[in-house]
């Protein structure tokens, strides 16, 4: 503990500013410039060393976050990424696109302001890049075996780079035109630059790893044909099924799902495509949901140009603190402003979605053979014995050109293969065993296809665990980490 005193001198939560949003709209950059080392070693220093770290608890990696804050206060960086890089392959992932429940579980965070883990994080893996201190690690021998992974989204990478590592060789199928899943066609660049997702893509490959691109495992390569190539599966496909709202209207053009509209932006953002075909420039932009993805689909609209930009969710507003039903330590629902939600907008709660409506002559119509919605019809949520329902006469209109369908997800997409048939669970995604594995030999679950729609530090902790299955069963021992068990749960 470099400062046994800090939390008591230092007491205040400090973040680097924003880049502001008359500047930031301009651009797809990160909002958020690289933190002030000095800054960042300060709120390193409120760090308590508890005897007992509830961050561990609250981090399914169980990162050693006291260990890597303290030298981050001595100014050993390349010690702190040592210790970073011990337990989470990616920290600049989920340095960024993860809503830090270590902070939620933060001793300090009883009377005082949380410490910044998540800025203490992304600093100490920017700094190290900057100074050359990530290289590849290939393995010293090969084991002969071979495994194939089925995505390439934090858990898929995860797990291709501890089997690689550990001397298996692996080869990565993703059906996208490039590796990375939602990390790269998913996440939009101003939350997570793809230049980092590239240089990581590359450190897997100078270690080994293969990437196939644009192959479909059930498509181009039936699951049976993978499974008989190579000596494990590792299916790790996410949960790609997005939540429908089955309402009046939903087939009119326009309403799509909002993984629909960030994926196309992203592509015209990396060069693939000239022009989205989802544009939200001069449009009246609906979002149906009140998560990420929905912030995502927010901030992406506010670049594209929109006219307005409307949020609904259909709960109540969450509150400000925590509530006796959420104590510390566990991760609580608070209301967030965003940054996308800084840049404009409207956010509405308790709203519930009753009928898309469709323009009309004069309304600026589209043909007859393909119309548009022209705004929703919005009632009140009320709460009754069957759950939340619309209140009767208190419906009213809003304007929409583009609704974006933001409710989530359902699970993962079909697995259709009489060799290859993957069980589904109660929860909607594959079965499998505490261990991973499925009922069918050799072929192990990892990520949101098994867990159901979940965060990104669980998807990176599956990852890893799964890759110590696989190497167990290859090997019949392993020396890999497995910090979580398939079946294990946040603390709620």
């Amino acid at each position: 503990m470099a400062d046994p005193h800090g939390f008591l001198q230092v007491r205040e939560r400090e973040l680097t500013a924003k880049r502001p949003v008359a500047i930031r709209l301009r651009d797809w950059r990160e909002v958020v410039d690289p933190a002030d080392p000095t800054l960042v070693a300060r709120q390193a220093s409120r760090c308590m060393d508890c005897g007992v770290a509830f961050c561990h608890q609250g981090c399914p990696l169980g990162n050693l976050i006291p260990e890597w804050n303290d030298l981050v206060h001595r100014e050993r960086g390349r010690e702190a990424i040592e210790r970073l890089h011990a337990t989470n392959n990616f920290p600049e992932f989920t340095g960024r696109a993860c809503p830090a429940p270590c902070e939620s579980a933060c001793v300090l965070g009883i009377n005082q302001p949380a410490v910044t883990i998540k800025q203490i994080e992304n600093s100490i893996i920017d700094e190290a890049f900057a100074n050359g201190w990530v290289q590849p690690q290939p393995p010293a021998r090969l084991t002969g075996k071979t495994v194939a992974v089925v995505g390439s989204g934090p858990a898929g990478l995860a797990a291709a780079q501890q089997l690689t590592r550990a001397g298996h060789t692996v080869a990565v199928y993703e059906r996208d035109e490039v590796p990375g899943g939602l990390l790269s066609i998913g996440i939009p660049d101003f939350k997570l630059e793809k230049a980092l997702v590239t240089r990581r893509i590359e450190q897997l490959k100078a270690e080994g790893t293969r990437f196939r691109c644009g192959i479909e495992i059930g498509r181009d390569m039936s699951w049976g044909e993978l499974r008989r190539r190579f000596d494990a599966v590792v299916v790790a496909t996410g949960a790609t099924l997005p939540r429908d709202l089955p309402i009046p209207g939903r087939e009119l053009a326009g309403v799509i799902p909002a993984m629909t509209f960030l994926s196309a932006a992203n592509r015209v953002q990396a060069g693939v495509l000239d022009a989205s075909p989802f544009d939200a420039a001069g449009k009246h932009v609906v979002v149906i949901g009140g998560g990420d993805t929905g912030a995502d689909c927010v901030g992406t609209a506010h670049r594209q140009g929109a006219r307005s930009v409307t949020s609904l969710a259909i709960g109540r507003r969450p509150g400000e603190t925590r509530s006796d039903a959420q104590p510390w330590p566990t991760h609580p629902t608070l209301f967030e402003v965003s940054s996308s939600h800084e840049e404009g907008g409207e956010r509405r709660y308790l709203a519930s979605t009753v009928e898309f409506l469709a323009a009309v002559a004069g309304d600026g119509a589209e043909a007859a053979d393909a119309p548009a919605v022209r705004a929703l019809r919005v009632a009140e949520t009320g709460f009754t014995e069957r759950g939340r329902e619309p209140i009767p006469g208190t419906e009213h209109v809003i304007p929409a050109d583009l609704v974006l369908i933001a409710m989530g997800f359902t699970g993962p997409e079909d697995v259709v293969d009489p060799a290859f048939e993957l069980q589904r669970d109660a929860r909607g995604g594959f079965a499998r065993t505490s261990d991973y594995a499925t009922d069918v030999p050799g072929v192990f679950v990892a990520g949101d296809a098994g867990r159901g729609q979940s965060l990104i530090v669980w998807a990176i902790a599956e990852g890893r665990a799964a890759a110590a299955a696989v190497d167990r069963f290859l090997t019949g021992d392993t020396v890999l980490p497995s910090p979580v068990g398939a079946h294990e749960r946040p603390i709620a």
